[in-house]
């Protein structure tokens, strides 16, 4: 007889085993990304994700377009009240420096009491030399160490410079010997200290006006680009939300394209403009300026020579090689003008050139007098009032490169003038216009998301 397995009707207790339910969290995950792609997939969700997009795009590109352009007009205005006047101080340094030196060599090698002219020519180029340090002083960076080393060097030495040439002087005019040993130390300090460190600080100012300069003589392509993309979404989105709603025109979007669209051909219209004027302000400005200033310092470097070989009574030939090399300089640099197809200057250079050609021809007069022992003939034609004299070519090549120096300046300060002025108001208007924007797309929008509420 076989038993009957009967089944339990007790319930099961707590060791009954458990459902599997191991992936249940990636089930949940599952079903919570259909459920999100289901929504996404609805016009009500799109629309969303739509104004979001388009508002950040409208507002990037707002943004970015006011930054570049206040950094562009920040950095003009840096240009126009500092940079620029610190390289011109630089420049006016130099010249006043060595125009003292020069009245100062002129008066020794007139002998006795110096002229009254040359005295005043004197005192007048040491009271512009100080204005100019002071000028020069100003607004240079605390982290220029370069910059402020080298004032340093000139405001200690310049004192210096000028006791030696009063004591030089004192002797000179009771006929003590001594005064020309004065002199001569005074003038190596000029030659050796504080010209050359006049000269490195214009340099190194006005190779920042020239950087400066190319850094913003490109328009604002970042800018101009994000706008390019924004406008190119607004149309995009008024493509889908037309096919989307079956309504062929949303006013809203067309005001918030209207409103890049404006921006973007506000943008691009000063951007090219103020561009066009900062290269301008290089080619016909900053790159004549330095070409012009370099030789003024050559054509100042040769008269230094020429006065000092004689003050000195130079028989090595050693003033005559550097005198023939700063001419030789300043020929090339002067037949080499203009440089890019500049037109300001030239009648000046024109005259420069000839002044040139002149005192060339005077300065072998002065050789070949001094070849015969005539020291006095020779002195008569170095500091002489005579139209063939070298001291009137100096003079006259002097006084057209100076010309020719502000005319550049003038050019340059106008045009960066210009480009300042043509970005007035836009750093604003692009907030204002990008703002206008989002509005126009949640005017746009909103009325849309609603209908499906």
């Amino acid at each position: 007889m076989v038993d009957r397995v009967v089944p339990s009707t007790e319930p099961p207790g707590d060791d009954a085993p458990e459902p599997d339910d191991r992936h249940a969290p990636e089930r949940r995950a599952a079903g919570r990304a259909a459920d999100l792609r289901a929504r996404l997939r609805t016009t009500p969700y799109r629309l969303v994700l739509m104004a979001v997009a388009l508002t950040v795009f409208a507002l990037v590109a707002g943004g970015v377009a006011a930054a570049q352009v206040t950094d562009r007009q920040r950095t003009l205005d840096s240009l126009l009240t500092q940079i620029e006047p610190i390289a011109y101080a630089s420049q006016d340094l130099y010249s006043s420096l060595s125009i003292a030196d020069a009245a100062a060599a002129t008066a020794f090698i007139s002998g006795g009491l110096e002229p009254t002219e040359v005295r005043d020519r004197y005192t007048r180029a040491i009271d512009d030399a100080g204005h100019d340090l002071v000028d020069a002083s100003a607004g240079i960076p605390v982290t220029d160490t370069t910059a402020h080393a080298l004032l340093t060097e000139l405001s200690e030495s310049l004192p210096v410079y000028t006791g030696l040439i009063e004591t030089a002087r004192a002797n000179n005019r009771i006929g003590y010997p001594v005064g020309a040993a004065y002199l001569r130390e005074a003038s190596t300090l000029m030659q050796t200290t504080l010209l050359p460190a006049a000269e490195q600080l214009h340099s190194a100012q006005a190779a920042t006006v020239v950087s400066t300069q190319a850094e913003f003589a490109t328009p604002p392509w970042p800018a101009i680009g994000l706008l390019l993309a924004a406008l190119a979404a607004l149309v995009v989105a008024l493509v889908l939300l037309a096919r989307w709603t079956r309504r062929t025109l949303n006013l809203g979007l067309v005001l918030a394209a209207a409103a890049v669209a404006a921006l973007l051909g506000w943008l691009l219209i000063a951007g090219l403009v103020s561009s066009t004027a900062t290269n301008h302000a290089l080619d016909e400005g900053a790159r004549p300026l330095s070409v012009l200033t370099n030789g003024r310092i050559l054509a100042q470097q040769a008269r230094a020579d020429e006065t000092l070989a004689l003050v000195r009574r130079d028989v090595s030939g050693r003033y005559h090689d550097q005198f023939v090399d700063h001419l030789d300089r300043l020929g090339t640099l002067l037949d080499d003008y203009p440089h890019g197809g500049t037109r300001v200057g030239i009648d000046e250079i024109q005259a420069a050139s000839e002044a040139r050609a002149g005192w060339a021809a005077a300065h072998q007069r002065i050789d070949a007098l001094l070849g015969i022992g005539d020291w006095s003939g020779a002195a008569d034609v170095a500091v002489g009032r005579g139209s063939d004299d070298s001291a009137a070519y100096f003079a006259g090549a002097d006084a057209a490169l100076d010309t020719a120096i502000e005319q550049a300046r003038a050019e340059l300060r106008g045009n960066l003038t210009h480009a300042h002025s043509i970005l007035s108001g836009l750093a604003s208007g692009s907030l204002v216009l990008s703002v206008l924007a989002v509005v126009g797309i949640g005017v746009g929008l909103w009325p849309r998301w609603r209908e499906y509420q």
